[in-house]
């Protein structure tokens, strides 16, 4: 990696090191200032993912000496005495705000989202219908045109081992393993796949071929189950969830207590735009257009692209 490459992206990290801690090891001192381990993490962390996802060892030298420049930086330009300049100044009070803005959130959001709270809301999920998901263990047998997949069929109805089959037959990747699937949820699997496989019985097997854009399966249905998702599974969308709430609910607290004016272009006096927004209106919402709909899901193809190709 050249040095370049990371100067401009580190040096903005130095001013996030706090003071040297005494488990700290030094890495460089500058005019009497000690860089620690610490601060290279700190600016480590500044860095881009791309730049994350490499060794912290590999990055050691350059990260070193980009801190050591952003030290030199800022001695000089407290000795030309630049923080008293206007333009300087004015970013330094935008800087600062912006710090605090996003620290009244953290805040917020770390004391809304403790463990114990996440996991109260977990179990609180517990208790909507939707939180069970029905589950299928199946195989398949992936082959490239209809009459194979027939002819499979009738293999498997004069009593072959669909297992074996699946070894002997299937073109995917899970042929191998006698075509088999593990357990998977419904939008695991792209369309035609997983309607064939969730409306059949445990212990059957389908009678016609189900086409997919990777050919033309076969699929045998072991066994099917209730499932629930774990709490690791859930804690981060529920994080996400209560976060949210907890900072909309934060800034309406805000707003209700603070005098706020607002004025448009003009200069005049302008109204909130969320009351103008939640305002009723004369237009009926519910009145269909020609040739319109109400809208639902579709079935996504990424989802279930490499698992109904196995």
């Amino acid at each position: 990696m050249r040095a370049g490459v990371l100067s401009a992206l580190v040096l903005s990290a130095v001013v996030l090191a706090g003071p040297a801690r005494a488990q700290d090891t030094v890495v460089a001192t500058v005019n009497g200032q000690k860089l620690t381990t610490a601060d290279m993490q700190a600016a480590y962390r500044q860095l881009p993912q791309q730049f994350q996802q490499m060794p912290m060892d590999q990055l050691f030298e350059p990260l070193r000496e980009r801190l050591i420049e952003g030290a030199l930086l800022l001695d000089d330009a407290k000795a030309e005495k630049l923080g008293q300049d206007a333009a300087v100044k004015k970013r330094i009070e935008a800087a600062t705000d912006a710090v605090l803005q996003e620290a009244a959130i953290a805040k917020v959001i770390a004391t809304a989202t403790t463990d114990d709270k996440l996991k109260a809301a977990f179990d609180a999920k517990k208790s909507q219908p939707d939180f069970k998901y029905e589950e299928v263990k199946a195989r398949h047998i992936l082959v490239d045109t209809k009459e194979k997949a027939e002819a499979v069929i009738k293999e498997l109805d004069g009593g072959a081992d669909f297992a074996e089959v699946a070894k002997k037959e299937s073109t995917g990747p899970s042929g191998p393993q006698g075509g088999d699937l593990g357990w998977f949820r419904k939008e695991a699997m792209v369309a035609p796949f997983a309607e064939a496989a969730f409306k059949m019985d445990k212990g059957s097997y389908t009678k016609e071929p189900v086409q997919t854009q990777f050919g033309w399966h076969v699929i045998q249905v072991e066994d099917k189950r209730m499932a629930e998702p774990a709490f690791e599974e859930m804690a981060p969308v529920l994080r996400d969830e209560i976060a949210a709430a907890a900072v909309e609910s934060m800034m309406a607290g805000l707003r209700e207590k603070a005098t706020i004016e607002r004025f448009g272009p003009d200069g005049k006096p302008a109204p909130d735009p969320r009351e103008a927004a939640a305002a009723p209106t004369d237009t009926p919402t519910d009145t269909p257009t020609p040739g319109g709909t109400a809208g639902g899901a579709t079935d996504g193809g990424t989802e279930g692209a490499a698992p109904a190709q196995q």
